[in-house]
């Protein structure tokens, strides 16, 4: 994870982003620990409450679990809960843009598909 920070967004929302998209590509893993608190402090040289309220807001959404005296873990089956919302967010939110975009512009998705062929 790269610790460049946009100053549109609160540092710990981004922090979550960050491993949300460790967990959906696989870097983290269901049932491995996270990174500790102190050691991401460290690493991206912020304030360990940014660290825990990242943390913290995973935990609220039951992808990872705080386990007692060994740290916090990916949980089962977050990687596809986080699949599925992704999607559904993409659906409701940014297809309907792409789509606009895509009619303004006169192209159709086969117009797309040929790209990906050449």
């Amino acid at each position: 994870m790269s610790a460049n920070w946009d100053d549109n967004q609160p540092i710990y929302w981004q922090l979550r982003e960050k491993t949300v998209a460790a967990i959906l590509d696989g870097t983290l893993p269901e049932n491995q620990p996270l990174p500790s608190v102190r050691q991401v402090a460290v690493d991206f040289q912020i304030n360990p409450l940014t660290v825990s309220k990242a943390y913290q807001s995973l935990v609220d959404d039951e992808l990872v679990e705080k386990r007692r005296g060994v740290g916090m873990f990916v949980c089962e089956g977050a990687r596809q809960r986080l699949l599925a919302s992704e999607r559904e967010k993409f659906i409701k939110e940014e297809w309907p843009r792409l789509a606009a975009r895509l009619e303004k512009l006169g192209l159709t998705l086969d117009d797309l598909s040929e790209l990906d062929k050449n």
